[in-house]
């Protein structure tokens, strides 16, 4: 079992920036692909981002190409997703989650194993 929990989220108005991490649990986190996805209201939960075990490759949605960038640093066990620019469609609880698996282009959530708590991030216009 691993645990995830996320941090950073808050308000933000439009053109700004925000920084996402999110902790693991446990001495194995190398061991997973790690992924951000975000939910708004009245929508599915989305794929935004996936970072591999080494940090080499990595994904990102097409509404996030360029303004978000996603890393980790393994000997902290976190995952962190940087996101400039914002958009207010970009207001979500955003979610980090760990796949046993490899990477995947817009991966769906059933492929992944663990997940966080969430954070939100609304972002004013």
């Amino acid at each position: 079992q691993v645990q995830l929990v996320e941090s950073g989220g808050g308000l933000v108005q439009a053109g700004g920036s925000l920084g996402l991490s999110c902790a693991a649990s446990g001495r194995t986190f190398s061991s997973y692909t790690m992924g951000w996805f975000r939910q708004a209201p009245g929508k599915e939960r989305e794929f935004v981002s996936v970072i591999s075990r080494s940090g080499g490759i990595t994904y990102y949605a097409d509404s996030v190409k360029g303004r978000f960038t996603i890393s980790r640093d393994n000997a902290k066990n976190t995952v962190y997703l940087q996101m400039n620019s914002l958009k207010p469609e970009d207001t979500a609880v955003y979610y980090c989650a760990a796949d046993l698996g490899g990477v995947a282009r817009n991966a769906r959530p059933v492929d992944y194993d663990y997940w966080g708590q969430g954070t939100q991030v609304t972002v004013s216009s």
